[in-house]
């Protein structure tokens, strides 16, 4: 008698009752799906936690560089502005002078102010130091120290040269004459 075999032929000596379809899982190939499943959603997991981590990564990356950028920008014109200040301090110097053409020196002080001003709105700000005002090392460059006991210790005695800050940050100290009791 001779079996009649529905669908493909089957491997030689498989009869068709005996060989499983791949739609009908059997209790072997139950467990290696769960397994496999449970290692694909492991591996999913994993990826999605890498993707959140490089997202944030890039956020990052990308802040720092806009807040660079902006400080790149705002600090640019400091080294410009430090080349300009030994010019106001030659106009200072020039304008402490008498002169007999009260015409010459009133344009002096007109191009001084102007000049001053331009770099003010670069953001250009003077140090204020005042005779008697306690010294700073952050703020101010000794470049004399005189003993005396008519002035408190470690304070101003006098300014030999304006110092100054660009956009909050010190551009340059004030040198000044310091008073020492020993």
């Amino acid at each position: 008698m001779e079996t009649v075999k529905n669908g493909p032929e089957s491997p030689a000596g498989v009869d068709d009752d005996v060989r499983q379809s791949p739609a009908d899982p059997g209790p072997a190939n139950a467990a290696l799906d769960v397994t496999e499943r449970e290692q694909l959603i492991k591996e999913k997991n994993e990826l999605q936690d890498l993707l959140l981590r490089r997202q944030a990564e890039f956020e990052n990356y990308r802040r720092r560089m806009e807040r660079e950028r902006g400080e790149l920008f705002e600090f640019a014109n400091m080294d410009s502005v430090k080349a300009l200040l030994p010019i106001i301090d030659d106009f200072e110097r020039a304008l402490k002078v008498e002169s007999a053409d009260k015409e010459y020196s009133r344009g002096m002080e007109l191009i001084y102010q102007r000049l001053f001003e331009s770099l003010k709105k670069l953001g250009l700000e003077p140090i204020s130091t005042e005779e008697g005002a306690k010294f700073d090392p952050h703020i101010h460059h000794a470049v004399d120290m005189v003993d005396t006991k008519e002035h408190p210790d470690q304070t101003v005695l006098k300014e030999y040269q304006s110092g100054y800050y660009f956009k909050g940050r010190l551009l340059r100290p004030a040198m000044v004459q310091v008073a020492v009791n020993q």
